[in-house]
């Protein structure tokens, strides 16, 4: 039924009075459903028992601390101080369990106290909640991304130093370095790092630790690992031999032989539009060791920082960029170049961390602090994920590349369609009441949400 123009506008004059009275209002009602999922998988007694040895005390228990901080990482918090703004909230302290919200200066104490212990805690929480979450998938491929990325911090924050950041190069960084699953996009660990630590250098440790949690997840599952050129390293090719299926960029170093390699070869296979490529087994004389090495060259109609067109052959032939990767995969030179090109789950991950869980932000001087905050950070991005999946995400088709098998939201789309919505809890007859606008598409999401969390139960 059309509406009369007259009928559709609305005069305003003049300003509106701002009152702060009116008590039960909340801006989060959306939490109240991630408050269902978190009881629905006992997670206050699994933070309990991981840190029932190592908690860093305080007035306020670890549960509640550790609850809160999350929300705020879900709300889009990015500072501690933002949890000013929290207080009075009723969602937020029905989220956390408490009725007095602890300051900025209160957290910034729990998180400094976050030692090596309580760090490695926290990562076998995360670890027990992902294997939950994945577990039921029966995934008979784990295909794991692993890299590091760099945060610019402040000039005083410790363990801070200057080193790989491009973009700043005299800023000093933290460089962690994460790994996700391919499949479901959770970001299995991290580990925060100096900016002055080389990724290939300082990551056997940590692939160490990844594969001792992956295994926990599904013992007989097979391991697919994809790596950049920085863990084109002998120590770790070496290591993933007969633990993983691998493919590794390879550098094209001068001790590689592999810009000879291609610059002689003339017969070429085409394995997609503009895309050609030719194996061949490589004898490293520094590692003892052969590869099987798939050469690609990519058509491009500009000339870029990876091109080595003038070194190779004549310009007037074209301009083509050069790849390199180094595998064990028994599959052919398309599969290859697919399955690396997946590895933008990674990315897109990392991408999602800073912009939308305040992975970048560095919320104090301390490192032990900063370091915390990272774990709670992709903690909250796995909750998200684990959310969706309980909650009916749609699947999606399968590819080459490896990518994820759900259709899963952003957390800005989250934000705006489920949690940050206003509603004001009242309490009736004595039990509690949460009331939101009577909006369609508000109230039919959230029903739906509400119904299958109970029915998960």
């Amino acid at each position: 039924m059309r509406q009369r123009k007259a009928d559709i506008h609305h005069r305003v004059n003049g300003d509106l009075t701002l009152e702060f009275s009116e008590p039960g209002l909340s801006s989060y009602s959306g939490l109240e459903l991630l408050r269902r999922f978190l009881w629905h998988i006992d997670f206050s007694n699994r933070v309990r028992h991981h840190l029932r040895s190592c908690d860093p005390g305080g007035d306020y228990s670890a549960v509640a601390v550790v609850r809160l901080l999350l929300a705020m990482l879900i709300i889009g918090a990015r500072r501690l101080r933002h949890c000013r703004h929290l207080v009075h909230d009723p969602i937020v302290a029905r989220f956390a369990g408490l009725a007095i919200l602890p300051n900025e200066r209160t957290l910034g104490r729990w998180l400094s106290r976050c030692n090596a212990r309580v760090r490695t805690a926290l990562q076998e929480l995360s670890a027990e909640l992902i294997a939950l979450s994945v577990r039921p998938l029966n995934l008979r491929r784990l295909t794991l991304d692993v890299d590091g990325t760099v945060l610019s911090t402040g000039l005083l924050v410790e363990r801070a130093f200057r080193g790989f950041n491009p973009h700043r190069r005299k800023v000093p960084s933290y460089y962690p370095i994460t790994a996700c699953l391919a499949q479901t996009g959770h970001v299995l660990r991290v580990k925060n790092r100096s900016g002055n630590v080389h990724d290939g250098k300082a990551a056997m440790p940590f692939l160490r630790d990844l594969f001792q949690q992956v295994k926990q997840i599904d013992p007989k599952a097979m391991i697919e690992m994809r790596l950049d050129g920085a863990f084109f390293r002998r120590e770790i090719v070496a290591w993933l031999e007969h633990r993983a299926e691998y493919a590794i960029r390879a550098p094209f170093y001068l001790w590689t032989g592999l810009r000879e390699l291609a610059g002689n070869r003339r017969r070429w296979q085409h394995i997609a539009p503009g895309i050609d490529a030719f194996e061949t087994q490589l004898w490293c004389e520094p590692w003892q060791r052969s590869l099987r090495i798939a050469i690609y060259r990519k058509k491009v109609y500009h000339q870029t920082a990876k091109n080595f067109q003038l070194d190779l052959f004549d310009p007037d032939n074209g301009t083509w960029e050069y790849y390199a990767i180094a595998t064990n995969k028994d599959v052919g030179l398309r599969a290859i170049w697919h399955f690396l090109a997946g590895r933008g789950v990674h990315e897109k991950a990392i991408g999602a961390l800073k912009t939308g869980f305040a992975f970048d932000a560095i919320p104090t001087l301390n490192y032990a602090a900063n370091s915390a905050w990272q774990i709670l950070s992709t903690m909250a991005h796995n909750l998200m994920i684990d959310f969706q999946l309980a909650t009916g995400a749609a699947p999606r088709r399968r590819t080459q590349k490896r990518t994820t098998l759900f259709t899963l939201k952003t957390i800005q789309t989250l934000r705006y369609e489920l949690i940050n919505k206003a509603g004001i809890l009242r309490r009736p007859s004595g039990r509690p009441v949460l009331r939101l606008s009577p909006n369609d598409a508000n109230s039919s999401m959230m029903k739906r949400v509400a119904s299958m969390l109970a029915k998960a139960a």
